[in-house]
């Protein structure tokens, strides 16, 4: 718990807006435990690494523990090797097991390594489909489960399919870790019979949420900024509300939320 605890404050306090690690090295053989002998990786770290890149390596023993691993599951958001960056601080983590190799953890914080039009990207799949044999209210349904699979965006677009038919272009845009539960749910949730799949990278505006508590109830503000662009807008589902309480309509309702939100 201590443990837990402190990196989850120490990250709260750094705020990186991304974090990349390599792929994580569990070591190989046999642990000693409360339960007895188990093989390495313990069963609930290789349980809390599915969907992580893993390795054994060439170290015997246990690299890689249960709490290590749930940690870097929530707070790491990219696998890979270390990206271009300015390093501005260096931390080290020193094991007390004597291994072939050093018993350290070694992590670098700074900022990428960006071009003018590169503040912030990140690596996204697209998967698509056609579709003509389903109907509008199908669609929608289907949209809506794959938003609760963890896609970050769906979106469809008309297009004219074999011997002139219509049809619907189904996209979805998800990350990595949930590419292969999304295209279960793809074969579940629509009718089609394969999938098409893009490796895109993304460049997108560094975005944060603000609330602002009111006479009116608390407002939400969506700030976007990068590319020298800096941007804010009021969350639409409290805009609504407002509208419904206030019987008004949605741009009224904007003016009296921006109102109310001035210092």
């Amino acid at each position: 718990i201590a443990d837990i605890t402190s990196v989850c404050l120490l990250m709260k306090k750094l705020a990186p807006s991304k974090v990349v690690a390599s792929p994580v090295h569990t070591g190989y053989g046999k642990v000693h435990c409360a339960h007895g002998i188990l093989p390495v990786p313990a069963p609930a770290t290789a349980t809390i690494l599915k969907g992580i890149p893993s390795l054994a390596g060439n170290i015997e023993g246990e690299l890689c523990t249960p709490t290590g691993a749930a940690l870097l599951k929530h707070f790491v958001n990219e696998f890979a090797q270390m990206p271009a960056m300015r390093t501005e601080a260096i931390g080290y983590g020193m094991g007390t097991k004597d291994f072939a190799a050093a018993n350290c953890l070694r992590a670098f914080l700074g900022k990428a390594e960006v071009g003018i039009d590169d503040d912030y990207k990140d690596e996204i799949y697209e998967l698509s489909c056609n579709i003509d044999d389903m109907s509008g209210e199908e669609i929608a349904f289907a949209a809506e489960r794959l938003f609760e699979t963890g896609a970050l965006d769906v979106f469809t677009a008309p297009i004219n399919m074999k011997k002139g038919r219509p049809g619907m272009l189904i996209s979805i845009l998800c990350r990595e870790e949930n590419k292969s539960t999304l295209v279960e749910a793809i074969f579940k949730y629509t009718t089609t019979l394969g999938i098409r799949e893009a490796h895109c990278t993304r460049y997108i505006l560094k975005r944060e949420i603000e609330e602002t508590e009111t006479l009116a109830g608390v407002f939400r503000a969506k700030h976007s900024e990068g590319y020298g662009i800096r941007r804010s807008k009021l969350e639409y589902e409290d805009l609504a509300r407002l509208a419904g309480e206030k019987n008004i309509n949605l741009r009224e309702a904007k003016e009296l939320a921006e109102e109310l939100n001035k210092p």
